[in-house]
């Protein structure tokens, strides 16, 4: 993580990226990208045309990034369980993060499973970023406490 750049970058990459929830796949592709920042795990952000939509509906929440700009939120619901802005998505980012425009992101500790090739990753810690963390991964990372100000 202290190797990945800043300001971050998006990047594509070719690994399986799923994600279910009381036994629903939300999510299922080699298609996404993953954003890359020093001091966090990627973040990974996948094509809508990968996802159940039908699960999701827009929330008002809105934040936003000094790097992609304006994020918009997504509730997902899955029989009487709703997730309130458990997934974001850049409706228009900066010009350096296009390719990830309509693509979504996931809190990772949302969902039962989150995998990256298969391996259940650990979500990043503090509850504000979403960065995911699996075997290519070696912290520390920003997020545990006394990090505020890396």
């Amino acid at each position: 993580m202290w190797d990945y750049p800043r300001p971050a970058i998006a990047q594509p990459t070719t690994r399986r990226i799923a994600i279910v929830h009381r036994g629903v796949t939300l999510a299922d592709t080699t298609a996404a990208f993953r954003t890359l920042e020093t001091s966090h795990p990627p973040t990974y952000y996948l094509p809508q045309a990968d996802i159940a939509m039908e699960h999701f509906s827009p929330n008002p929440r809105r934040s936003l990034c000094e790097w992609k700009g304006q994020a918009n939120y997504w509730d997902v619901t899955i029989g009487d369980q709703r997730l309130e802005a458990a997934a974001w998505s850049y409706p228009s980012p900066t010009p350096a993060f296009e390719t990830i425009a309509g693509y979504l992101a996931f809190y990772p500790d949302f969902f039962d499973q989150c995998l990256v090739d298969g391996e259940q990753i650990t979500p990043q810690p503090g509850g504000f970023y979403g960065g995911w963390i699996s075997q290519y991964e070696a912290g520390p990372f920003k997020g545990i406490p006394g990090s505020r100000f890396w």
